[in-house]
């Protein structure tokens, strides 16, 4: 079933369960995902419900070693990413080592995106064992990184992996670390596999600190610290688009419940640098606000300052960093808007958004490294489809992809595995690197990979419906019970409720800057509902009244002047009368 923008795709009927059994439109939506709250695990989750760390494979040895490094006064190097997820696992280490060890000698080195590319390379190795490190600890990065590793080995420095991408098909093809600290490795048998880089870190941190006391109980100190850092994991497991279930859920949950009211002063900064003071955080916040800032440092400038911002005792210069960041994202903002617009032109004046060619891949000496990541997404937004773009500098080609559900796009790059240089990440989200001279071959088999896996269809966005309703069941009472579902995203999307046969009751309203938007009163039954259309300003004429529609809204709420009122937003419809 189309709509105007969207295909509609209905969930599959749930088997009967103790949810299912009830008509509440909050229960139909937990049961046509197949989620079963009769204990409240879903909607009131509890920090109990983490797993034991001790589960993680190789995380005892890892915490132990780290521990003895901190009361000896070895050097510890923490070697971070230049995401949000990389920079936030970075400094739960970072503060976990200091806190349990304040004579602790340990630093933080993360690579610059540009010079020294993702990940553990062995020249930065080679330097921070120059320095004086004698244990390495990574996070969000390391598990295929075989000849850094090595060469760790070899000056006898003991590193530690902590990583969440998707590792060797087999442990004998893990790099040889001291200890490789992942959910998803071949034989692990941690509960489960999708958390991110922070969360690895968290655990570990976690891990750390019962070890320091010999117990699994900690003093009243730690605790706190261990409850503020789910602050930080949350941001990386909501920036990172995980899969927002089983822990995931708990640590995003639990973590933005403390980022308002965070000690961190980096942290308090950041937040009054994206207007959020006093605001209540929720997911689409860190998406939109929070996680931009982070991931521009990284991509316009260096990481390690984002990293600053979270470990610095100084207001002062929390607030100049969270204000040179803030100006940081400006600039990646105009520097992506460009870079779109000259890959989506590309795209279509070559022939990539045909039926035939179900993939983008292009490349271009000029594009901005730090930002083919974002326009990636941008553009996989807007056609739907994979998208591989690349730099060209020296010989070489290197950049981002982002994939579409259903088509696992590392395993696309594993096909094409000898024409690559180097590549790593997992089935939503990678980066590459291949000479230039095999970038046609490249082009050739990734396409044709997408096109054996693709259909036509799974090209056209689509939108889950979770079930149907009336708009006499849209009360406040019914949207706050649906609020209790958040935070949402990957794996946990907003609410899509679909109402049939509603009717235009009026002519649409232009909202915003140049009508950008519209406001468009429906009636469903006796009752009628203002709904918000968000960027469907050029579709006002489509509209006239007494047109009867199907709709897919998201419930949502609105307060003005002190009164609560249902106001969904229009997320796409389909015009039954024509």
């Amino acid at each position: 079933m189309r709509g105007l923008s969207y295909r509609w795709i209905e969930r599959p009927a749930a088997p009967p369960s103790s949810t299912s059994r009830s008509t509440g439109l909050v229960a139909r939506v937990l049961a046509a995902r197949g989620i079963d709250d009769v204990d409240g695990a879903f909607t009131e989750p509890k920090l109990s419900g983490l797993h034991d760390p001790s589960l993680l494979p190789g995380l005892d040895i890892a915490a132990e070693r780290i521990l003895k490094a901190a009361r000896d006064g070895e050097q510890i190097v923490i070697w971070g990413d230049y995401d949000v997820d990389g920079v936030t696992a970075a400094a739960i280490l970072y503060h976990t080592i200091r806190s349990l060890a304040p004579g602790a000698m340990v630093r933080t080195h993360i690579p610059h995106r540009i010079d020294e590319g993702y990940g553990l390379n062995s020249d930065g190795v080679r330097a921070v064992i120059d320095e004086g490190a004698s244990v390495i600890v990574t996070v969000d990065c390391g598990v295929t990184a075989a000849e850094p590793a090595n060469v760790a080995a070899s000056r006898g420095v003991d590193l530690i992996i902590t990583d969440h991408h998707t590792p060797p098909s087999s442990e004998h093809g893990l790099p040889p670390a001291f200890a490789v600290v992942h959910p998803g490795l071949p034989s692990s048998k941690y509960p489960f596999h999708d958390l991110c880089g922070a969360g690895v870190a968290y655990k570990l941190a976690w891990r750390i600190s019962t070890l320091a006391f010999g117990s699994d109980r900690v003093d009243e100190a730690t605790r706190t610290m261990l409850i503020e850092h789910l602050a930080l994991a949350s941001l990386g497991t909501i920036a990172d688009v995980v899969p927002l279930l089983n822990e995931n859920r708990i640590i995003a949950r639990f973590g933005l419940s403390r980022v308002a009211s965070t000690s961190n002063i980096g942290l308090q900064a950041l937040i009054e640098a994206s207007g959020l003071r006093g605001e209540r955080i929720r997911s689409e916040d860190v998406g939109f606000r929070l996680g931009p800032r982070l991931n521009a440092c990284g991509r316009m400038g260096h990481a390690r300052e984002a990293l600053e911002l979270f470990t610095t005792e100084s207001p002062t210069r929390a607030a100049e960093l969270a204000a040179k960041l803030t100006r940081m994202n400006e600039e990646r903002r105009a520097t992506e808007r460009q870079i779109a617009e000259e890959a989506a032109a590309a795209a279509e004046s070559e022939g990539q958004i045909q039926d035939d060619h179900r993939a983008i891949m292009l490349a271009h000496p000029n594009w901005h490294p730090g930002v083919v990541g974002i326009v990636c997404s941008r553009l996989v937004e807007r056609f739907g489809r994979p998208t591989v773009l690349l730099c060209e500098n020296d010989g070489e080609c290197f950049g981002s992809c982002r994939s579409i559900d259903g088509f696992d796009i590392h395993a696309a790059l594993c096909q094409c595995e000898d024409v690559l240089m180097t590549f790593g990440g997992h089935a939503m989200a990678a980066g590459l690197r291949l000479k230039r001279e095999n970038l046609e071959d490249f082009r050739e088999r990734f396409v044709r990979c997408a096109n054996e896996h693709l259909s036509p269809d799974d090209l056209i966005r689509a939108l889950t419906i979770d079930c149907d309703a009336t708009f006499d069941e849209l009360t406040p009472q019914t949207v706050l019970g649906l609020e209790r579902l958040a935070p949402f995203g990957r794996s946990n999307p907003a609410p899509v409720i679909r109402t049939r046969n509603a009717i235009v009751n009026d002519a649409p309203t232009p909202l915003g800057q140049h009508g950008k938007h519209l406001a468009i009163r429906l009636r469903h039954g006796d009752r009628v509902l203002k709904t918000l259309a968000w960027n469907w300003g050029d579709r006002r004429s489509a509209f006239h009244i007494g047109d009867e529609v199907d709709i897919l809204i998201e419930p949502k709420l609105n307060t003005w002047r002190g009164v609560t009122s249902v106001e969904p937003h229009l997320l796409d419809v389909r015009f039954l009368n024509r």
